[in-house]
């Protein structure tokens, strides 16, 4: 068989593993999401004041990545737009992509007009009034959710988006405006201006880690709809989600589903074997530390950079912040909010020594090998 035919029968081969492959997408919302109940709860308790001629309550959405923030905004977002749709208008904004003010606007701007504004030509001025015109017309209220908005730390653009949303009441006085701001970090309010933060004073709503029960009801779930029954086994169904759980964060081990998938069709085998997900295990080594480096300051990965190249075993606390403050001074107070960060994030591990003042002084472990960091963050240091 030659090239273009083998090529042809892989494309249109019918036969398949997946009973429906989109379940494996990143930005697939499930129709059972009860884990995060709660969560989606209080955040519907935000909003419900504006069903009654109220102004929403702000709320700040925290947890580590992979954690269901996301996805509990997209499935509140969509009950509301199923049901008040005439009330309330609800954007989700992702800040990797829009940044800008005027970015963030266009796409508040999109989902009102159902088409996105010139891209130049246009002053923000007259994007922001047609937005909240056309929502004191019809009598709506905004609701914007803002997700990873340390993107929006630079250059303090986050200041000046929550102000034009939060005080638009200002100008147009019917038109209510809340915002739902979305950050895997433990520390927040210090980046906005002193009157921002007065006006956003949100309600702050915990996203804590999955436990290893609710990792594999994740993945049996995903694998039930996904996948024909007896595709995986049971053994190899347990030993993702060990790995999964071992490097905190659930997308790895939905990738790792979907790619074990492939290379089992690859094989053109209607079941997965241990060597299909051995592979995909590898492919996917570096795909965690890559999620989560995306959404770190330059700071924040020089740290992770440092710790990496500084070699030194047993590590304390206090040794890392008189080597790193030597080279690159900063205040402990800023050094202790990075490396919590950092630990939040699942970054490094720390363990009290039980030496030291009270017994507080801490070893600090990175959670990955000095390849992977090296390859993932090697080109981007810029401090």
């Amino acid at each position: 068989m030659d090239l273009n035919s083998n090529i042809k029968d892989i494309l249109l081969h019918d036969e398949t593993i997946f009973q429906d492959i989109e379940v494996f997408n990143a930005d697939y919302i499930p129709e059972n999401f009860t884990l995060r109940n709660g969560q989606i709860q209080e955040m519907a308790l935000s909003i419900r004041p504006v069903l009654h001629g109220g102004k929403p309550i702000n709320n700040l959405i925290l947890g580590p990545p992979a954690t269901g923030k996301t996805t509990a905004i997209k499935k509140l977002f969509e009950i509301i737009e199923f049901n008040y749709s005439n009330k309330i208008v609800c954007v989700h904004i992702n800040c990797q992509l829009h940044s800008t003010k005027f970015d963030i606007f266009s796409q508040i701007y999109k989902k009102i007009f159902n088409h996105t504004p010139p891209e130049t030509g246009i002053p923000f001025a007259r994007l922001y009034n047609s937005i909240m015109s056309e929502l004191e017309r019809n009598d709506k209220s905004l609701i914007v959710a803002v997700d990873d908005i340390n993107h929006l730390f630079s250059k303090n653009v986050i200041s000046e988006v929550f102000y034009d949303i939060l005080r638009a009441y200002e100008s147009y006085p019917t038109v209510k405006t809340g915002i739902f701001a979305v950050l895997s970090d433990v520390k927040f309010q210090h980046v906005l201006d002193k009157n921002v933060g007065s006006i956003f004073n949100a309600n702050e709503i915990h996203f804590n880690p999955y436990n290893y029960e609710e990792i594999g009801q994740i993945l049996k779930e995903r694998i039930k709809l996904g996948f024909y029954p007896t595709v995986i086994s049971d053994d190899l169904v347990d030993e993702i989600v060990d790995y999964t759980y071992n490097m905190g964060d659930l997308r790895l081990g939905i990738d790792l589903l979907r790619m074990s998938g492939n290379n089992a069709e690859i094989r053109a085998s209607r079941q997965i074997s241990d060597e299909d997900v051995k592979r995909a295990m590898k492919t996917a080594e570096n795909k965690t530390l890559d999620y989560i480096l995306q959404g770190l300051s330059d700071r924040e990965k020089h740290m992770i950079w440092f710790i990496n190249n500084l070699g030194e075993k047993n590590l304390t606390s206090g040794k890392l912040y008189e080597e790193y403050n030597m080279k690159y001074p900063i205040s402990y107070s800023t050094y202790n909010r990075l490396i919590n960060k950092l630990e939040f994030l699942r970054l490094l591990d720390t363990t009290y020594t039980g030496s030291g003042k009270k017994g507080n002084s801490r070893y600090v472990t990175l959670r990955f090998n000095k390849e992977q960091i090296n390859e993932c963050i090697e080109d981007e240091i810029t401090i």
